[in-house]
């Protein structure tokens, strides 16, 4: 694809985040501070990474900017929906994430950040208690609600276009279920019965994105956008879609040192995640059926790296659990532990530790600013349906599973699908192989 086919980053782009907590505000607050030069949004691909493009003596390492057209920072124009009343700027404060003197020089514009109210059911997320919210709706009125939200706000902020971000808690795992989820026609149908079981709010809000013709990211391990009601709806709309989970602390080690294990052929008897946090997600995630679904995206990054199908006498029978728990304490500051049990020459065993004191909101940020940025310009660039290549991003990647095809979780794999996809829509050979 040549670059002139990619449309060019004109206007303004409006970001309208699901959510307005910990990771929302300090993604939020820091690109206000970088585009003021106050702060520097490192962490970010975007801002930061170069890769090469051409080779031999025509090879040269830029940043994507220098590839691709993206939206500057000074487009970027924020909004978003929440249970709670509080602007950004007091979101920020009360996420307690973020120091004083970052969050004050930009009070104004976060104060100018007041969310709209949520399309929320409170069983999906027993543990919130906002009334900030849009009361009486069936399913498809909040589709028509939200459908209203998208459409004033880029009328009031005068966007050319539009990224709906969801940044807000774990709901409850809403199975996948073939009579529902397989068809555009029978999800519709159930947004318009009131099926409250089997739509979830989340995918109100995608639904309602993409028929605003607005890509839309899912950041938490919902089911939401990962069937093929969606995947059809994202089609028929031309407009992209990515999720799911955002890949920030724990999951982010493990598909980076998992690898380590298999290219090594070593042996792993166990691998045993836990984790402790304190902010509102961990609040969430302390109830059961919240828990289950991120239980699921986590658990599922080993078993494509450490496959036991091609290395069976190295990885058939290896115990894989994880917790996370609620400690009020830590707040943002989560910490994790991971035991690895691995084995190797004549089967004796060894041990890895890994002791990760990360910061959630501070890691999560910058992943916000890369996936709109990027999944703006997929848009641009004529991408619809599932972006593979922001694979790198998610805990959970989504992938056709009705097709057989296993998801991408190993993370230098999944570096070079977003580095052939910058290649080939900046008119560049995509030429460095998926091994």
């Amino acid at each position: 694809m040549n670059q002139t086919e990619v449309k060019p980053a004109e206007g303004r782009l409006g970001i309208l985040v699901v959510g307005c907590g910990a990771v929302a505000t300090t993604f939020m607050t820091g690109v206000l501070m970088a585009r003021k030069g106050l702060a520097k949004p490192i962490g970010s691909m975007t801002q930061y990474d170069r890769i090469r493009v051409g080779s031999g003596d025509s090879s040269q390492y830029l940043k994507y900017e220098d590839i691709v057209p993206l939206a500057s920072l000074s487009d970027l124009v924020f909004g978003c929906w929440d249970v709670y009343p509080q602007n950004a700027y007091q979101a920020a404060r009360y996420a307690e994430v973020l120091k004083e003197k970052d969050i004050e020089p930009v009070r104004d514009e976060l104060g100018q950040i007041v969310p709209m109210r949520a399309a929320f059911d409170p069983n999906y997320a027993k543990r919130l208690a906002g009334d900030h919210v849009k009361t009486g709706l069936s399913r498809w009125q909040m589709v028509e609600a939200l459908r209203d939200d998208i459409r004033r706000f880029k009328a009031e902020h005068d966007c050319a276009r539009l990224v709906v971000l969801w940044a807000a808690s774990t709901e409850i795992y809403v199975p996948v279920d073939a009579s529902v989820h397989d068809h555009l026609a029978d999800l519709e149908a159930a947004m318009k019965r009131d099926d409250r079981s089997r739509v979830a709010p989340s995918m109100c809000y995608a639904y309602a994105a993409l028929s605003e013709g607005a890509p839309f990211i899912m950041g938490a391990p919902n089911t939401t956008v990962d069937i093929p009601a969606m995947w059809e709806l994202a089609e028929r709309m031309r407009m992209p879609i990515a999720g799911k989970d955002f890949k920030t602390g724990q999951t982010l080690v493990k598909s980076g040192f998992a690898p380590i294990i298999s290219t090594r052929c070593l042996g792993l008897s166990g691998w045993f995640s836990t984790n402790i946090l304190g902010n509102r997600d961990g609040l969430v995630l302390d109830e059961p059926e919240n828990f289950h679904t991120k239980e699921i995206s986590k658990l599922s990054t080993l078993e494509t790296i450490l496959d036991p199908t091609s290395q069976p006498e190295l990885y058939s029978d290896y115990c894989h659990k994880v917790r996370i728990n609620y400690y009020p304490p830590r707040k943002d500051n989560k910490e994790s532990w991971d035991n690895i049990d691995i084995f190797g020459w004549m089967g004796y065993p060894m041990q890895v530790k890994i002791n990760f004191l990360c910061r959630d909101s501070i890691l999560a940020a910058p992943l916000c600013l890369d996936l709109c940025l990027l999944i703006d310009l997929a848009a641009r660039a004529g991408r619809y349906g599932i972006q593979r290549f922001l694979s790198f991003f998610m805990k959970s990647p989504m992938h056709d599973y009705r097709a057989g095809e296993q998801p991408v979780n190993h993370l230098y794999q999944q570096y070079t699908l977003l580095k052939n996809a910058l290649r080939e829509m900046g008119g560049y050979p995509s030429d460095e192989p998926l091994d």
